[in-house]
C-alpha cells in the first residue's frame, strides 16, 4: 500500500522544490494536484517538456514518487465549447503525465448536478475520445464521485464505471465526500470490490445532522454542497470503520493524504495525517488478523 501526500496547502512552494518538501514531511509518494505553474484548474498546462523533465529530476534527486496526477477539467460540463477545450486539455495532460512514468491519473466526474443527463452524455462523449489516448499512453483513469458533479452517489458511481467496461478505469473512495456518497463506507468499498484502487484520506462534519441544520446556509433551500478537508479526528468521519472495510476488503493501493483546510499548519497537519494514517493501516491489519485466527 502507498501512502500519498496531497501537496496542496503547500501551492506557493516552487515546483522544483515540491519533492523534497514532500521528503522531508517523511512521505515517499505525492500526488499532484492541481497548481497554477503545472496542470491549473480548468485550463491547458503552464508547464512544458523542459519543465516535466527538471520535476522529474528533483523526485528522482528527493527520492519520491508520483503515485497519480490529479487533474480536474470540465469534460462533462453541458456546455459543448467547453468540453472539447477540456479534451484539448486532457490530452496534453496525460502526455506529461507518461513523460513523468506515472501511469495513473484520478479526476471527478465534473458536470452539473441540475442537468445530469445532459452531462452524462457529455461525459460519455469526452471518455470515448479520451480512452484511446490513456491506453495508448499506458495510463490508467480513478474516477471519484464528488459533491456537485452529475453524480454524487458512491454506488451508483461505481455502476457508471462498470458502465465504462474498461481495464484502465477505477474507483476512488474519498473520506471527507462520505456524507454526500450516501454514509455507508463499508457499503461502498464491498460493491466496489477490486475496482477501488485509490483513497483519499481527510475528515469531514456530517452536513444532514441536526436535522440538516449542522450548517445554516442562506438563502433557505440553497443547493450550495458543504464538506471540509480536516485533519482526522476534527470531523466525524468514521476512520476505523473505513479502514477497517478497507482491510476486509484486502486493499492495497494508495492512501492519500489530502487535508486542505489548514494552510498556517501545514507541515504539522501533513506530518499528523501521515502518522495517524500509518496506525489506522496497521491496527485494521493488527484487528484482521485476530479475527482470523
Amino acid at each position: 500500500m502507498k501512502l500519498s501526500l496531497d501537496p496542496y496547502m503547500f501551492r506557493s512552494t516552487p515546483l522544483l522544490e515540491l519533492p523534497a518538501l514532500v521528503a522531508s514531511l517523511g512521505y515517499e509518494w505525492l500526488e499532484l494536484s492541481p497548481r497554477d505553474d503545472f496542470l491549473p484548474f480548468f485550463n491547458r498546462a503552464r508547464v512544458d517538456d523542459a519543465g516535466v523533465a527538471a520535476f522529474k529530476r528533483e523526485l528522482r534527486a528527493a527520492g519520491v514518487g508520483v503515485s497519480s496526477v490529479l487533474p480536474l477539467y470540465k469534460w462533462s460540463g453541458p456546455d459543448e465549447d467547453e468540453r472539447q477545450a477540456a479534451v484539448r486539455y486532457w490530452k496534453r495532460a496525460i502526455r506529461i503525465t507518461a513523460d513523468l512514468g506515472v501511469d495513473v491519473m484520478n479526476t471527478e466526474f465534473n458536470g452539473r448536478p441540475e442537468q445530469a443527463a445532459r452531462s452524462e452524455a457529455q461525459f460519455w462523449r469526452s471518455l470515448e475520445e479520451l480512452l484511446p489516448v490513456f491506453e495508448s499512453e499506458g495510463v490508467r483513469l480513478v474516477l471519484e464521485p464528488h459533491p456537485d458533479d452529475f453524480e454524487e452517489d458512491g454506488k451508483a458511481a461505481i455502476d457508471l464505471i462498470r458502465g465504462i467496461n474498461s481495464p484502465l478505469v477505477s474507483f476512488l473512495y474519498c473520506a471527507p465526500h462520505t456524507f454526500h456518497m450516501g454514509n455507508d463506507a463499508p457499503g461502498i468499498i464491498a460493491y466496489a470490490g477490486s475496482l477501488l484502487t485509490n483513497v483519499h484520506v481527510a475528515d469531514s462534519f456530517d452536513h444532514t445532522g441536526s436535522s440538516g441544520l449542522r450548517y445554516i446556509v442562506n438563502p433557505p433551500g440553497s443547493t450550495v454542497r458543504v464538506h471540509q478537508h480536516l485533519d482526522i479526528g476534527q470531523g466525524e468521519v468514521d476512520f476505523d470503520e473505513l479502514f477497517a472495510s478497507l482491510a476486509t476488503a484486502g486493499f492495497d493501493g494508495t492512501v492519500t493524504a489530502c487535508v486542505f483546510a489548514w494552510e498556517e499548519r501545514a507541515r504539522e497537519s501533513s506530518t499528523f495525517m501521515r502518522d495517524k494514517v500509518t496506525c489506522l493501516i496497521d491496527d485494521a491489519r493488527l484487528n484482521k488478523q485476530g479475527m482470523q485466527l
